[in-house]
């Protein structure tokens, strides 16, 4: 019997061009570097990924064929500050490309963190005579040696001190003991300014005299004691083994086949995403994952008015991502994969169980009960996909959903802990709600960008917007109860910027060229949102001009291979106006074309209670759904549920215990 059990898929072989990278290849990556003269003592690697083979050549590509590797080095020279991108190819050996980054220049940008600049950061800020001295003007002299000095990306405000440089903030909580959660121990109003490059305190601010809040933030068994004993056990058991099956990075489950692809910023990527139909795997999406995400903070104290992280641009989640465990993250028959990334130094590091697959009862597909009282009822059940990444105090799972009727669903959840700052307990703040007694959490906002590389029956298609709309009363409407949907073509990138609405159950329709269904319409997919608030900050700000991706619910682009992160390259300390506003200046058409969408999804957290000391899940996402991309039901051929386990209803055939 199948109960919690897994196996693994370690990417240590290349037989396909959207293969994973490989320990090896990173290896030797960074060898042609080192060969080449481009890796100096103070050469560090804040990113590396994998350069996308182009479209062509994967559509050509035949089983043993040869296959071109290329990696993407970012270069960072930490004794200077100065930063390069080099491609090298890995089948060739040699430097492909090298090339400067204008980190110093106006609209600047940095290349991602190192995990060793963190370190730094709390080092440099724990040296710093101003922090000490705050910290002794606190009160808090005896408490110095374990406090903890968060290492915070600083946002860009075009300040003489910081603009071009390498600069990042640190904010700074106390611990009772080393394994004391510091989030509850804010020390409100201390702010230290870091130059990472020169390794130095650019300033140290020091406003006010809130009282650290006192408060237990730890919820271990240890500390919050027994468990509870209600609750049964739940068995989840495929005594005949899993419906899925692996080869290297293709997987197939019932009608669907994808490719699993991870990298260090991105995370999960699913490649090559057919249904079958028939004998045939029709293409639904080229490419899908979600490239980046903005927390911005709705505080204007000068602790955190700043504060608008890029968890992709400025600290990468795939490099940040965990090891499932078997049993906790992942419940039943469980298929892993494993992801490698490279560490600060250009070297292959693998994380174990990185990426986990399962398949999930989910429910009624659909059933019927006739005019004679028969039944006919199908179970769904959907394919799980998943990783989760920790980025300080939050954790992000992202999870995909391929169902048996062809829908495709996308789900972040947000836990781990609010990041909070203390205030007077039982007063109020307009800004941040008070969690718990003089602890209090800034609103804020999670927005996730997921990036659809669309391929609804080929690489040819098109957009439009549905809504559902009311008709007024008259000669088109005599009674009043007529409604009607509108399509909207959106044609060109300067028209495709949009909003959802759910007053109209407003959706996004992609459409095929190449393809028209039984009913002689063109074949279909809708994106359907499940909307929430765009971002608030307002128009003129700087987290507006960094974060303008997260202004809309959609965008929709012509495919260019160097489109990649909504937000740009280089987000981290970036003056704006990179990624998606710039690219659809272009306004190129999106009729019949290879297009790639853009949706803005996510909660905007106005923090409870409840949230603490570690938050429940919040859950958001959409749905990719077919719309006449079929010509009928593809889950008719289901197995009957009742059959299948004796739920026969009652009556005089009954066998199960009615």
């Amino acid at each position: 019997m199948h109960q919690h059990s897994s196996t693994v898929t370690a990417p240590t072989a290349v037989v396909h061009p959207l293969d994973p990278l490989t320990a090896d290849e990173l290896a030797a990556g960074r060898a042609v570097l080192d060969a080449a003269g481009l890796i100096g003592p103070g050469t560090r690697f804040p990113n590396v990924l994998p350069v996308e083979p182009e479209k062509t050549a994967v559509t050509a590509f035949s089983p043993g064929d040869a296959i071109e590797r290329r990696i993407l080095y970012v270069l960072l020279d930490t004794a200077t500050g100065e930063a390069a991108e080099a491609i090298v190819s890995v089948t060739s050996g040699e430097v492909i490309e090298h090339r400067a980054l204008g980190t110093a220049d106006s609209p600047y940008g940095q290349p991602q963190y190192l995990f060793e600049e963190y370190e730094a950061a709390e080092r440099i800020a724990k040296a710093s005579p101003g922090w000490q001295a705050a910290m002794r003007r606190r009160g808090l002299e005896d408490r110095m040696e374990l406090a903890f000095c968060a290492p915070l990306a600083p946002g860009f405000f075009n300040r003489a001190d910081e603009a071009g440089r390498r600069a990042i903030r640190s904010l700074t909580f106390l611990r009772d003991s080393p394994e004391d959660s510091p989030w509850s121990h804010p020390v409100e109003g201390l702010i230290v300014h870091i130059d990472l490059t020169r390794g130095e305190v650019i300033r140290v601010e020091d406003e006010g005299d809130i009282p650290v809040p006192e408060l237990n933030g730890n919820y271990d068994a240890a500390t919050i004691g027994a468990a509870r004993t209600s609750l049964k056990p739940i068995e989840i058991t495929q005594p005949e083994g899993p419906s899925f099956r692996v080869d290297g990075s293709r997987v197939e489950w019932e009608n669907w086949s994808f490719r699993v692809g991870f990298n260090a910023r991105e995370g999960l990527v699913l490649n090559q995403v057919a249904f079958r139909d028939g004998d045939e795997d029709r293409p639904v999406l080229t490419r899908a994952s979600v490239p980046e995400m903005v927390v911005p903070y709705g505080d204007t104290t000068p602790t955190r008015f700043w504060i608008s992280y890029f968890d992709a641009g400025e600290y990468l989640l795939g490099k940040n991502a965990n090891t499932l465990t078997l049993g906790c993250d992942c419940l039943g028959v469980i298929h892993y994969f494993d992801g490698v990334v490279a560490d600060d130094h250009g070297n292959p590091v693998t994380i174990p169980q990185v990426v986990c697959m399962h398949e999930e009862d989910y429910g009624i597909l659909w059933k019927h009960t006739d005019l004679t009282g028969k039944t006919e009822v199908r179970r769904s059940r959907r394919l799980v996909v998943s990783y989760f990444s920790t980025i300080g105090n939050y954790d992000y799972g992202f999870f995909w959903y391929l169902y048996l009727d062809g829908t495709i669903q996308v789900e972040a959840k947000a836990t781990g802990i609010v990041f909070a700052g203390a205030g007077v307990p039982g007063s109020t703040d307009p800004h941040a709600a008070e969690i718990a007694p003089g602890l209090f959490a800034p609103v804020h906002q999670h927005l996730f960008c997921a990036r659809l590389d669309v391929a609804v029956d080929g690489e040819r298609n098109s957009l439009a917007e549905v809504d559902a709309v009311g008709i007024p009363m008259g000669r088109d409407n005599p009674y009043g109860n007529a409604f009607t949907w509108t399509t909207t073509p959106i044609e060109r990138e300067s028209d495709a910027a949009r909003t959802a609405n759910t007053a109209t159950a407003r959706v996004w329709e992609v459409t095929s060229a190449e393809r028209r269904n039984a009913v002689g319409r063109k074949t279909a997919y809708h994106l359907i949102p499940q909307p929430s608030a765009t971002l608030l900050a307002q128009p003129g700000s700087s987290v507006y001009d960094r974060a303008t991706f997260a202004t809309k619910h959609l965008w929709a682009t012509r495919f260019d291979p160097a489109e990649r992160f909504p937000a740009g390259d280089y987000p981290n300390a970036h003056a704006g106006g990179a990624g998606l506003p710039a690219w659809t200046a272009a306004d190129r058409s999106l009729t019949d074309e290879d297009i790639v969408l853009w949706h803005v999804f996510g909660p905007t957290h106005i923090p409870r209670p409840e949230d603490w000391p570690i938050m429940p899940v919040d859950y958001s996402g959409f749905l990719f759904k077919p719309y006449g991309f079929l010509d009928r039901n593809p889950a008719l051929d289901l197995p009957d549920g009742a059959a299948a386990t004796s739920c026969c209803g009652g009556g005089d055939g009954c066998t199960c215990g009615h």
